[in-house]
């Protein structure tokens, strides 16, 4: 009884201990890999919905998942480093390969240009 008392009374201490929150800087894979991220097509080209649209999906959602699990395994900043950069190379590629097969279709990827 005494025993479940001590460990509730340091569990409660340990509670109301302010955590800190360090930062650590984004490595420079890592950047260009979210921008890669961010050109993932999120709609199929000219609203189709064919083969190659559904294998870049899946294409995509696997290359997540490498990612999370190299990172999980990841040793050091240069792991860390590797994983990124493959991730990033990994979306490139198969944007490049669905726009590509679509365009041999006669589908365009659309682009938007901005002028100033």
């Amino acid at each position: 009884m005494k025993q479940t008392k001590i460990i509730r009374a340091a569990a409660l201490a340990l509670a109301a201990i302010p955590t800190v929150a360090v930062a650590v800087p984004m490595l420079y894979e890592e950047q260009v890999a979210r921008q890669e991220e961010n050109l993932i097509l999120r709609q199929p080209i000219a609203g189709i919905e064919n083969s190659h649209w559904f294998d870049y999906r899946g294409n995509v959602n696997e290359t997540q998942k490498e990612l999370a699990s190299d990172l999980r395994h990841a040793t050091d900043t240069e792991d860390r480093r590797d994983a990124w950069d493959e991730y990033a190379v990994e979306l490139r590629q198969e944007r490049q390969s669905y726009v590509k097969a679509m365009a041999k279709k006669g589908y365009r990827a659309p682009r938007v240009y901005i002028e100033d």
